[in-house]
């Protein structure tokens, strides 16, 4: 038989990784441009997850050179992986649905959030988007690195002006 204070030792061991998966994220000083919610583990306001600039920038950040259908000539994106930002919120699914300051919404399957994949970008040629730009963010694939990135589907979860995700539960 286990005295109390065994008990209590093993108890407290079993249950420290869980409390370690789950984790607040620092909160935005700046305007708000992205809120995450649904079935995601890390928030900074209430059971959302908030982000201004600042902590977007402070994400590991990829450069993607592509041309794009909506654009002319070759455009350099700077970003976070989408998988970046999910993995940073704890997304606990496989879908999740982006939305745009219109309320254009469209479904991105967690293949899409791969190495190489979608970024979340806030930049286009060395400059931040404006709203009438597509920003002030902007999901982009590498269209010209994978001939799977140039089809219709892909463009159409292509979203600009993207202000929030739900993680589907």
């Amino acid at each position: 038989m286990l005295s109390f204070l065994t008990r209590a030792i093993l108890a407290v061991t079993v249950l420290l990784p869980v409390a370690a998966v789950a984790q607040d994220l620092p909160s935005p000083e700046g305007e708000v441009i992205l809120t995450v919610s649904g079935a995601i583990a890390n928030t900074n306001d209430g059971d959302t997850a908030t982000f201004d600039l600042a902590m977007l920038e402070a994400m590991e950040t990829v450069t993607v050179e592509t041309t794009t259908i909506w654009t002319e000539g070759e455009q350099t994106f700077t970003g976070v992986p989408l998988g970046a930002l999910m993995e940073a919120v704890g997304a606990e699914s496989a879908m999740l649905n982006a939305t745009a300051i219109n309320d254009y919404s469209v479904e991105i399957p967690a293949e899409d959030w791969v190495e190489g994949g979608a970024i979340v970008a806030y930049m286009n040629n060395g400059e931040a988007m404006s709203v009438r730009d597509k920003g002030p963010l902007w999901v982009v694939y590498p269209f010209d690195d994978d001939a799977k990135y140039q089809t219709e589907v892909t463009y159409s979860r292509s979203i600009w002006q993207l202000d929030r995700i739900v993680v589907a539960e």
